[in-house]
């Protein structure tokens, strides 16, 4: 019961209906008795009803919500993925991939600048590997008269003072040739570079190797040692390549080394390891030791272990600084393996 217009109201259940009874009053006394009734059922269905409506409207507008919001996600991630597929190609190696336009100004301004980026770094890739190449073809010419012009005046001369002068000259320029040969190749691959040819045996690189360099540190008063560990004679490596890398190492070991320069190689099954050492130290920041343009003392130009890191990325291989003191440095060079019975019978080429 509560008060109600200054009366008493009562509520109760009589006989399963809600009763709802208000006295009326007139000068203090009850004149009369207003009484309402409903069936509870009746009641409870309005009740549920309007609950039902109330839930059915939460869950349509729960429901348009998570569709805009997944189409607003769908607007707002496409360009995105779009961008993201563009600069994965960029990584593989297409250089032509462009991000599309987008309708969201903040994404297309993003993908407009990614592809400024791109064109400009086409073409600055494009003069370089243009001037590599017009470089290389221009050297070859000449090169090659210079080496024919030596093979004739070998042919030709008898005096054994000027024979091993321009025996040496002879190689030295083959050697040049076969480099600039290898950089013509290196410029033209799209991305990484093809397999090397692996056309010189082992001993042939170390005597060749010892050769050229032997002469240079005994006019310093330095030793070169030439050790080959369990490595098969008849294997067989990129010649131009790893001689390159190795004249970039010995000539480091000189320039900046001190005392016995040693030149080893040991056998790791799947590959070789031409290890370079001396006794002096590798000095300055290390982490930056390959980048090109830097140089731990400040002299030279930086180029020589950068070029030589390349070249040993571009035939599968790796070159890395394995001790500070003694300076040492260490090219892993794969090799593969032979069929049964293959040429030779030899266990690798």
């Amino acid at each position: 019961m509560r008060e109600a217009l200054g009366a008493t109201v009562v509520r109760a259940h009589s006989g399963g209906d809600l009763v709802v009874v208000v006295p009326v009053s007139h000068a203090e006394q009850i004149i009369g008795v207003v009484r309402a009734s409903s069936p509870a059922d009746a009641v409870r269905d309005r009740v549920l009803a309007v609950w039902a409506v109330l839930a059915g409207a939460c869950a349509l507008a729960l429901t348009v919500a998570v569709l805009i919001a997944r189409r607003q996600a769908h607007l707002l991630a496409a360009p995105l993925e779009d961008l993201s597929r563009h600069s994965r190609a960029v990584t593989a190696g297409d250089l032509g991939a462009r991000a599309a336009p987008s309708s969201i100004a903040e994404i297309d301004q993003v993908a407009r600048t990614h592809n400024e980026m791109l064109h400009s770094l086409t073409e600055l890739l494009r003069h370089e590997r243009d001037f590599t190449v017009n470089a290389s073809h221009q050297l070859r010419t000449p090169l090659t008269g210079l080496q024919l012009t030596l093979e004739a005046g070998l042919a030709q001369e008898d005096d054994a003072r000027l024979r091993p002068a321009l025996e040496e000259a002879l190689a030295t320029t083959r050697r040049l040739h076969g480099t600039v040969e290898e950089v013509l190749r290196l410029s033209r691959s799209r991305g990484l570079p093809g397999p090397a040819p692996v056309d010189t045996e082992l001993s042939r690189l170390l005597r060749e190797t010892e050769a050229r360099w032997h002469g240079l540190f005994a006019g310093d008063g330095r030793r070169l040692e030439c050790e080959r560990r369990d490595a098969p004679d008849d294997v067989r490596v990129p010649g131009t390549l790893v001689a390159e890398i190795l004249d970039v190492l010995l000539d480091n070991a000189r320039v900046h080394g001190r005392g016995t320069v040693r030149l080893t190689v040991r056998d790791l099954d799947d590959a070789l390891a031409f290890d370079v050492t001396d006794e002096g130290e590798v000095e300055g920041d290390t982490t930056r030791l390959f980048d090109r343009g830097h140089t731990g003392d400040g002299a030279g130009e930086g180029i020589g272990l950068a070029l030589a890191h390349d070249l040993a990325v571009s035939l599968g291989g790796r070159l890395s600084l394995t001790s500070r003191r003694p300076a040492g440095f260490t090219l892993l060079v794969p090799v593969g393996q032979d069929e049964p019975g293959g040429a030779g019978g030899r266990g690798r080429r």
